[in-house]
């Protein structure tokens, strides 16, 4: 089964990834001093906490942004921006006739940042790691890894799973003789990284910003042709937003409201922005663990009581639009099912229905007009959000007026995003502005919303499906949709799993979420852009890598 499959086909057999969560992906605090232009020093925008702490363990949830975007690589990089995936340190993947191995041949010439040899010993080494590091239920389709010759890499299978071919192809890779002497790679803070990655040596690191300048053996020696990148820590939208307008960021911007007249304008000739809504779906996540949250009627009757233009227009500036039943972004357009979208109605805004629903389930009315459970309890819940995200404040504002309508008590929680995460993860919560998982196809969307297999007990720590919804068939589906082999036998399993998110509800989806992204072009040029989606334009995601090393300081 050689790579001589269609562009097409290749992206139908590549699954999907869990997506780390919205803006605690960087970090933040406000603009040093010292975050002044220099032609050939990228400056970056980290928005989210408070302060830098100089973590670059690829496998630490705390870890530096950069640590997965500029410092170590992967086999391959995912462009959601095109709906597929790029080779990167591999040069090409090979699948064995039965589906049950899977090989990837590596670029020549790679190189680490000090100078030793990148090889395959490393690849197999990095799985191997990361299954101790993050627990042997970790790539559980692959029975082993061996390394036939140094460019090689061949994973065994032990059941069908295509998904395979990207989980195993975005696993960030480090080198064997640095890492295999440190004692507990876990806590491990790798505070000064020896990566393959165009930018690896950290400089000028403080609680604010810190510099990576370029790797002095980056292998691909064309690429990344300038001094470094600057990140900048923002505590929020607005810190970043000013510092932006003011001219002092080159790449990386959150919501900002109007950023046509706010940004561009200012500077129309060097400024420009794009927010494909190709991102995490963001929904109203209820904790299913809890009653009356396990509910399906409940959690219909409140997505109905949403008015989605309003929290499109008033939390998001009209940059994305309201999600429909499937819960799919824009990213997925090819795999969605248009048949279920027009059948269903629990996405529409409709009180009346929704409150019809509530009387039909047994929610009534009190004395005060409020909803109580059949047992007497008030149908109430509070909605988590980081306090640095202005756009996802103003989302929760809308919902909970909107529940006024229904009865129900939805006041908002605003806390940092450290306090508002531990319940998320923990499974506290009781409802959130949150994240989906997401990736080439829906695969990952689906099993972060429904799969069993994602569900972690209360109190375990979940980097997905934070409902906590369990769907035996929706394992059975994803099952099948992995041993699948055709583009038609995946459509027609993606339709099932289509109907049945949207029968279940497990998620309350809200808009896809742009993947936002902003340059200033005085300095560097070559950036992305809807005519030239090379990758998406975001400091964050697995392209990033593809802008760093294509961009360029202007003439």
């Amino acid at each position: 089964m050689k790579t001589t499959r269609s562009r097409r086909f290749w992206r139908a057999l590549v699954g999907v990834t869990a997506a780390v969560g919205a803006v605690t992906l960087t970090l933040s605090g406000c603009a040093p001093a010292s975050s002044s232009a220099s032609k050939d020093i990228l400056r970056v925008a980290a928005i989210g906490n408070a302060s830098f702490v100089q973590n670059f363990n690829p496998f630490s949830p705390t870890a530096l942004g950069m640590s997965k975007t500029a410092v170590y690589e992967s086999l391959m990089v995912t462009n959601l921006a095109k709906g597929e995936i790029v080779p990167w340190l591999a040069s090409g993947y090979e699948w064995s006739d039965d589906g049950l191995s899977l090989s990837f041949d590596l670029n020549d010439d790679l190189t680490w940042s000090d100078g030793e040899d990148l090889t395959s010993a490393d690849v197999t080494y990095t799985f191997d790691l990361a299954r101790k590091v993050l627990g042997e239920a970790t790539y559980d389709y692959v029975d082993s890894v061996s390394a036939p010759d140094e460019n090689t890499v061949t994973y065994t299978f032990n059941r069908p799973y295509t998904p395979g071919l990207y989980e195993l192809g975005v696993q960030l890779i480090v080198p064997e003789h640095i890492w295999k002497d440190v004692d507990d790679p876990a806590k491990f803070q790798n505070p000064d990284p020896v990566g393959s990655g165009p930018f690896t040596e950290v400089d000028n690191f403080s609680s604010q910003s810190y510099d990576l300048l370029r790797n002095p053996n980056y292998w691909q020696e064309d690429k990344a042709d300038y001094d470094g990148i600057r990140v900048i820590a923002y505590g929020g939208n607005d810190a970043a937003n000013i510092a932006a307008i003011n001219g002092d960021i080159d790449f990386g911007l959150g919501f900002i409201q109007d950023i046509q007249k706010t940004y561009v304008d200012v500077d129309p000739e060097n400024r420009g922005y794009w927010f494909p809504a190709v991102g995490s779906t963001i929904s109203l996540t209820l904790n299913t663990t809890q009653a009356p949250f396990d509910d399906v009627n409940l959690r219909k009757a409140i997505s109905m009581g949403i008015d989605r233009d309003s929290v499109v227009a008033k939390g998001m500036n009209n940059y994305t639009h309201p999600s429909d039943c499937t819960g799919l972004s824009d990213a997925y357009n090819t795999w969605r099912d248009d048949s279920i979208v027009s059948q269903c109605d629990w996405t529409t805004y409709d009180v009346e229905a929704a409150n019809a629903l509530l009387d039909e389930s047994g929610y009534e009315r009190g004395d005060d007009g409020m909803r109580v459970t059949p047992d007497g309890d008030p149908v109430e819940f509070s909605i988590g959000v980081g306090s640095a995200s202005t756009d996802w404040i103003a989302v929760a504002q809308v919902i909970s007026d909107d529940m006024k309508e229904l009865g129900i008590s939805a006041p908002l929680k605003v806390q940092d995003w450290s306090q508002i995460n531990q319940a998320l993860f923990g499974g506290t919560f009781q409802g959130n502005i949150a994240w989906s998982g997401a990736g080439v196809t829906p695969f990952e969307y689906y099993r972060s919303a429904m799969s069993c297999r994602t569900v972690k007990p209360v109190g375990e720590e979940a980097t997905q499906n934070f409902q906590r919804f369990c769907s035996e068939e929706a394992d059975q589906l994803m099952d099948q949709f992995a041993a699948a082999t055709t583009e038609e036998e995946q459509q027609s399993i993606m339709s099932q799993l289509q109907a049945l998110y949207s029968e279940t509800a497990p998620t309350i989806p809200l808009f896809p979420g742009p993947e936002w992204g902003a340059y200033n072009s005085t300095n560097f040029v070559g950036w992305p852009s809807e005519d030239d989606p090379y990758a998406t334009l975001s400091p964050a995601a697995s392209s990033t890598v593809i802008v760093l090393t294509t961009i360029r300081p202007r003439d």
